[in-house]
Order: structure tokens, then sequence, then C-alpha cells
């Protein structure tokens, strides 16, 4: 059995999923990989049950009822993974804006004992981004210095969303205080991780805005980012992680 496992979140992913997921299968590592959709009304679950034919024993499927959120979909794939055998627990996109060749590079670090969480970061490097406009290019840049100014987190990319956990890092987190769903889930889970103590490396990626779907960006999940940091802060101060 693979010690790796890339946990994938859809809703209406049905131009990218199976090329995504032949991607993934391509590496010389024997990554599995788990897709948690939230009952696509485009029949994207339909197409993972295709893949997984064809990658028998690797690629893996958990159905939701219901659209519920970018976080919990994600704790629900961690949860699954814990209850295996899976040592590296990696989130990634199904768009293509994370690129399949670079698991291995988060992958590395860990392995050779440099860090416990890494994380596919835009900035760490200057700004490493494709097909954004400038406006949103801003946008997400200010929110990650933003996002370090008041948590004091030492992560240039805070609101990234290509990772590679080691088990003990899910294993030691209390997934029920995870209480954000969008893009806060991202910066809560990197900020619970480092405040416990564990080591985070931040991997340069160039990061490539999808070219076929429809984006799940909205105002309410940015506004959730801006004050869920707040919000964070003011927990650290009181509770501990």
């Amino acid at each position: 059995m693979s010690k790796c496992l890339v946990v994938i979140p859809t809703y209406n992913e049905k131009d990218n999923i199976q090329s995504i997921l032949d991607a993934i299968m391509s590496q010389e590592t024997p990554f599995h990989v788990l897709v948690v959709d939230d009952n696509s009304p485009d029949g994207t679950s339909d197409l993972v049950k295709e893949s997984a034919v064809k990658f028998p024993g690797r690629i893996h499927l958990e159905q939701r009822m219901e659209k519920a959120g970018l976080g919990t979909a994600y704790l629900h794939g961690f949860r699954w993974a814990l209850d295996r055998d899976y040592q590296y627990i990696f989130e990634m996109d199904a768009d293509f804006s994370h690129d399949p060749n670079d698991l291995e590079r988060l992958l590395e670090p860990i392995i050779n004992d440099e860090a416990d969480l890494t994380i596919g970061s835009r900035y760490i490097k200057g700004v490493n981004v494709v097909n954004w406009p400038m406006s949103r290019v801003i946008l997400s840049y200010f929110a990650s210095r933003y996002v370090r100014f008041i948590l004091g987190i030492p992560v240039e990319d805070t609101t990234a969303g290509f990772k590679c956990y080691r088990r003990a890092v899910l294993e030691r987190i209390n997934f029920s205080r995870i209480k954000f769903v969008g893009y806060a889930f991202q910066i809560e889970m990197k900020f619970t991780a480092w405040k416990l103590g564990y080591r985070v490396k931040e991997i340069p990626v160039i990061f490539t805005d999808r070219t076929a779907g429809e984006s799940k960006m909205s105002s309410g999940i940015i506004k959730e980012a801006v004050w869920g940091v707040i919000l964070l802060k003011w927990r650290s101060i009181w509770k501990k992680p």
C-alpha cells in the first residue's frame, strides 16, 4: 500500500478531474488519491469511478450529499486517511492550478526529516502566478502579508492550498476545533500546526489559474478570511491550539 494520499475536493470538475488523476497516476511515486465530491450535478463522481477502474486500488471516492465547504471536505479526507495507514497526506485542487509534478517536491523535505508540513508557495521567491489579473495577484499577495502581520506566522503564502502533512501533524490537530470552511481554513490549519511546534517549510511553485471549469471564489470566502484571521489571533491568546 502507498504511504502517500492526495486529497482532492471537487464540485463540478468534470472538465478537469480525469486529466488531473491521470497526471497524478503518472508520477514515479505511487500516489493514491481520495476525491471528496460534494454531489456534483455535472457527473464528476461518475468520471472518478471510471478512473478508479483504470487504476484499481489507487483512486478512491467519497461522495457527500451536499456542498458543505472546502474545509469540511478536507477534514473528511484527513479522517479517511488517518483511518488507514497513510503517512503523508496532501491537499490539492482538481483544476491544475497545482502542478502534479510538484507533489514529489513537497514530499521530499518531509521524508528527509526537514519539515512536518510543506507548502507549495507562490510567494517564497517573488510572485509566481500565471493567468491571474493583476488585481487578484495584488489581493492575494497582500492578504498573505496581512495574515503574517496579524498572526506572526513565518509563512509567505498563508492562503496556499497545495500542501503535504506528515501524519503526526494531523493526528495532533483537534479537527473539532477547526472552524473555517473557505480560505480561512487554509490559514487556520497552517497556524495550528505552527503553534503546535511543527516545522513548516515552503517550496516554491508556479500557480496557474484554471483554464476549464468555474472558480469557487466568492465574497463570503474573502470575508471569512479577513475576519477569521482576527478571530484566530484572539483565540490563540486565550486558548491552546
